[in-house]
């Protein structure tokens, strides 16, 4: 057998060396596969770059902050250039935080880039769920990648709370004390697990290292592989896009990776990079030395976490104190574990089951590339809002304290407040939000038929005063009429002729779902609008014109 030779030789040493690595790993030809898939241009799909963006990043500033940080909870006594604390007794965290602040060329600017860069990521993953979900991006074949998402944001959260706890400073400190009272309401097994987690009793001698190597080690590495799956399905799938003229769900209207996106990304991350760094440079962020180092016996306010895990804290403080019992000589805290899992249990199991959950109600199996305006999915977007709102008062109710103070009222009037609000909030979402996205689709539907309104008044031959509408372009058109409208589905029977139970729940999920719908205009109501505007206009160009 003779050996196989190369049918191209380079002649300089630089082709060589790529002709070598081309030639093993086929590098040329994953290029060339990738580089021609086209990707449709919207603001709305830059959620996912920021949150892209802003990971990496926190990779760069987060490796440079692993160059001076001790994760050490033994015991020393500051001699640092930061007067005000010299001599007082701190962990080994707490000072290596403070000597990065403060002693570190730059340490002080790559901790807050590192900090508003862990804010911009798990904001921008979130808008990014929330763009999916409202234009229904979810959908067949992109469950799984919902899921992917989901577990992403958690994620996210995770390596989020686990850095802003580290520097061991009082603020962090009040974090986790909410964190050991959550674990100890476990029934049965909560103290065990506790001491486990940190060492021994509260605040034990190891929870900053632990939380350490899963900040730095395994939660990074999960995002990357949830990042990895979730642009592999991206491009297996191909992207969503809008709808509009000769967009189908069988292509996609949009412009390559090479060179237009390549271009546009590079640049685009740039933007990003240097707008954090104007924030980080500008904006200071947990100022650690205003809060001292973690001391568990004096009891502060409270905490202020970062916005993303306030919603949990905001849980507890609506909570009354209620749901505390014994059961054979053993205390079970719901008023602790309750609010601290049931909510965001909720609200995940919710995220996770929904794309099943919609087609389970609409029987609807279809592959889906087409997005839906949010507006022409009305139950699903008031859904979506209800879950918003959800979320917000549990946000605010972890300011609850500032709230008060600010606005010189009770503590107690405002936490009342904000717990009719937890459970009535929603339904009020929900309905305000369906009513809303009906009548805006009754709008476009006269727009489709009639035209847009131009305020010029006609006068036609015969004495009548009409005004003169303005036909749509094509593009305006089709957005306003190309759109599916699910119609009520009833409970159908098996093969055998039976109604099961759950076939008469998904029938009365149906018609609460879709009972109240705007139907898309028709063809032949287009055709016959169309008509009678041309009838109009026609004797209305003779006639005079006058104004308002």
């Amino acid at each position: 057998m003779s050996a196989s030779t190369d049918t191209y030789t380079p002649k300089t040493r630089v082709g060589r060396i790529t002709n070598f690595v081309d030639t093993r790993v086929g590098g040329s030809s994953i290029v060339k596969e990738f580089g021609r898939k086209i990707f449709p241009d919207h603001w709305s799909f830059m959620f996912g770059e920021v949150a892209l963006y802003s990971f990496v990043i926190l990779l760069l500033s987060g490796t440079f902050l692993t160059f001076f940080f001790d994760p050490s909870m033994a015991e020393t006594h500051y001699n640092g250039p930061y007067v005000p604390l010299k001599g007082v007794e701190m962990s080994v965290a707490y000072q290596s935080t403070l000597q990065i602040s403060f002693e570190v060329r730059g340490g002080l600017f790559m901790r807050q880039l590192h900090h508003w860069s862990a804010l911009l990521f798990v904001a921008s993953v979130s808008f990014h769920m929330l763009r999916v979900f409202f234009t229904g991006a979810f959908r067949r074949p992109r469950e799984l990648n919902w899921v992917v998402g989901c577990v992403l944001l958690i994620l996210a959260l995770a390596a989020g709370f686990t850095g802003y706890s580290l520097p061991d400073d009082l603020l962090s400190g009040n974090g986790l004390r909410i964190i050991d009272g959550v674990i100890k309401g476990i029934p049965l097994v909560g103290t065990y697990i506790s001491l486990l987690l940190f060492g021994g009793e509260f605040p034990g001698t190891d929870i900053v290292g632990r939380l350490y190597v899963l900040h730095i080690l395994l939660v990074p590495a999960l995002i990357l592989l949830m990042i990895a799956i979730h642009l592999f399905m991206v491009v297996v799938h191909k992207h969503t896009q809008y709808p509009g003229p000769g967009r189908t769900e069988s292509n996609v209207v949009g412009f390559p990776v090479g060179p237009v996106y390549a271009a546009k990304a590079g640049g685009f991350f740039f933007v990003v990079f240097g707008i954090l760094a104007v924030i980080a440079a500008n904006f200071q962020i947990l100022a650690i030395w205003d809060y001292g180092p973690y001391d568990p016996s004096p009891v502060s306010a409270g905490t202020q976490p970062d916005w993303y895990i306030g919603w949990v804290d905001g849980a507890l403080r609506l909570m009354p104190g209620v749901g505390e019992f014994v059961i054979f000589g053993r205390t079970v805290s719901l008023n602790v574990l309750l609010p601290a899992l049931a909510p965001a249990g909720l609200l995940f199991t919710l995220m996770f089951a929904w794309p099943w959950i919609e087609r389970w109600v609409t029987k609807d199996n279809r592959e889906h590339h087409i997005l839906d305006r949010p507006r022409n999915a009305p139950f699903r977007t008031g859904i979506g809002v209800a879950g918003v709102v959800f979320y917000c008062v549990m946000w605010a109710a972890a300011s609850s304290d500032l709230i008060a103070t600010h606005f010189h009222v009770s503590l107690n009037d405002v936490t009342y407040w904000l717990r009719a609000l937890f459970f009535l909030g929603p339904i009020l979402g929900f309905i305000i939000t369906r009513r809303i996205c009906l009548a805006l689709q009754r709008k476009d539907r006269e727009i489709a038929l009639h035209g847009r309104e131009t305020g010029r008044i006609v006068r036609l031959p015969h004495g009548e005063f009409i005004e003169v509408h303005e036909p749509l372009n094509d593009y305006k058109l089709y957005r306003l009429v190309n759109f599916e409208s699910p119609q009520v589905l009833p409970a159908q029977p098996n093969k055998a002729g039976h109604i099961k139970r759950t076939e008469k729940l998904r029938g009365a999920v149906s018609r609460f779902f879709f009972e109240d719908r705007v139907a898309p205009v028709t063809p032949a109501e287009l055709e016959a609008a169309h008509s009678h505007h041309a009838e109009v206009e026609a004797p209305a160009e003779k006639a005079e014109v006058s104004g308002h």
